[in-house]
């Protein structure tokens, strides 16, 4: 009888544990709506927030991964044809939506100080210079991010982790949330931040050529590569402009270079990487060891750091050298995604800090928020690990050609223009590289008049600093608002 109560009791617990293991799968369709009001530029917004999950279907229409997604739309406005919709997407590999959900664009930002630094206790507060009042937006957690999660342990991770597996599964997801939610006509936007910039130049193409989804903007935030060549002279020259804004903001520079304004020296700088630098490298040996001696004083003065360590180094300094050398004689490092940020490692020796300051800050802050703001502000239940930074690795990276997608994509469709927003501060994905990617995109000079940069005095995520959340959402609400045609305006060349 014994056994027979235990092994109940064993079934029982079994049970339980089974049915735990059952709650805290994702659903495939789930949606909690709840509704607010947000004071933007001192004007009450209402808004719906639903917030929920949506199949990712397979060829033969099987659900094979279901994906989180938070959808604000504004409630005052009844007719949506001509309402703007922006698509959101941040980036990693493997990062959830959050940076630019819970920092950026939408109604709430986390509990941070001016500039960008945690604070306690973890929490939101409402945003006054969110996009909510001329657009509605909708943030994606990708397979794997967030509360997305594969269902069909059967598919192949490839289906999903790659440049452009990425690409084809996220559009179609893209091409059904228009369709149920009755958005086919109207003016179309999308934004990504940092691989998410890989991400949307790629979707760009892919929706117009295999949806016929046509879009007015893209918005890049702190871009990658986009699969164009920076290889060789242009990677080891291209990073001094970045330099001298790290070293302004220090105040490390020489004296009479200090004293100017960033706006002032970086135009210098970057004509002397072009004209000088960029040249020089590509000569290699060839260079007279006078003007690499003359060049090598020149990008100290220009970088903070001795003469001696861009000789070293035969004038390519690497970025992970310059985090830990700056401020070394001071006892910190700077941070790669911020280098406003100052960290501290064991030792002041070495030739890489330990770990990057400002990731670590972000970390600090953005992963508590994020579990509150689910459950308490969009009421969404459930027992998941939101995925900050979620399991997709490998990676397939090969065959990255959306930069010059996103290059077809413009030509095909006079309607699509392209904004940049890039940090000065920003040493993973560089402000000047972002310019020569512009460059590169449109060799001819035929897309100019649709491309556009904005730069500001923050890193990666520019909108952590006060001053330039309020500025970089101005610069995204004016460049939605130039980019819808007048009606009835025919997509064309004129």
């Amino acid at each position: 009888m014994k056994k027979i109560l235990l092994t109940v009791s064993a079934l029982v617990f079994l049970f339980h544990i089974t049915q735990a293991q059952e709650e805290r799968e994702v659903k495939i369709e789930s949606a909690s709506v709840t509704n607010g009001t947000a004071m933007i530029k001192g004007t009450a917004v209402p808004y719906k927030a639903t917030a929920g999950t949506m199949p990712v279907w397979n060829e033969d229409g099987k659900p094979i991964a279901t994906m989180f997604f938070t959808y604000y739309e504004r409630s005052d406005v009844t007719d949506k044809s001509s309402r703007p919709l922006v698509f959101s997407f941040n980036g990693g590999p493997g990062a959830g939506s959050l940076w630019m959900h819970l920092a950026y664009t939408g109604p709430y930002v986390l509990n941070i100080d001016e500039e960008g630094y945690p604070l306690q206790p973890y929490g939101v507060k409402q945003n006054p210079h969110s996009i909510l009042d001329v657009a509605d937006i909708v943030y994606i957690d990708p397979v794997n991010t967030g509360y997305s999660r594969i269902k069909d342990k059967e598919t192949p991770r490839s289906t999903f982790f790659g440049v452009n597996a990425d690409v084809k599964y996220l559009a179609d997801w893209i091409k059904t949330f228009v369709t149920r939610q009755n958005r086919w006509p109207s003016p179309k936007y999308l934004i990504g931040e940092s691989y998410g910039t890989t991400r949307v130049s790629g979707l760009a193409h892919e929706l117009q050529n295999a949806h016929w989804m046509y879009l007015n903007g893209v918005i890049l935030v702190s871009p990658t590569t986009l699969g164009l060549d920076r290889s060789g002279p242009v990677a080891k020259a291209n990073y001094l402009p970045y330099f001298t804004a790290t070293a302004w903001y220090h105040k490390v520079l020489p004296a009479d270079l200090q004293a100017k304004d960033l706006d002032e020296i970086l135009p210098e700088v970057e004509k002397y990487t072009l004209n000088v630098v960029l040249p020089a490298i590509a000569k290699g040996g060839a260079l007279p060891d006078a003007e690499r001696k003359e060049i090598a004083k020149k990008m100290a003065y220009y970088s903070g750091i001795r003469e001696e360590v861009f000789l070293q180094h035969a004038l390519a300094v690497p970025t992970s050298f310059y985090w830990k050398e700056l401020l070394r004689d001071k006892g910190f490092t700077v941070g790669r995604l911020d280098s406003r940020y100052r960290g501290i490692d064991q030792t002041d020796a070495g030739g890489a800090y330990d770990y990057d300051p400002a990731i670590k800050a972000w970390q600090h802050a953005f992963s508590p928020t994020m579990n509150f703001y689910a459950k308490n502000i969009l009421k969404y239940e459930t027992d998941l690990t939101y995925y900050v930074s979620g399991p997709v690795r490998p990676w397939d990276r090969s065959n990255d050609n959306t930069g010059n997608q996103l290059a077809q994509a413009m030509l095909q469709n006079p309607y699509l223009h392209v904004m940049t927003q890039s940090g000065y501060f920003d040493g993973g994905t560089d402000y000047f590289n972002a310019k020569y990617n512009m460059w590169q995109m449109d060799p001819a000079g035929k897309l100019q008049d649709r491309m556009s940069f904005k730069g500001y005095r923050s890193g990666h995520m520019m909108y952590l600093r006060a001053e330039d959340l309020a500025k970089s959402n101005e610069d995204v609400r004016q460049f939605i608002l130039k980019t819808i045609p007048p009606k009835d305006k025919p997509a064309k060349y004129w």
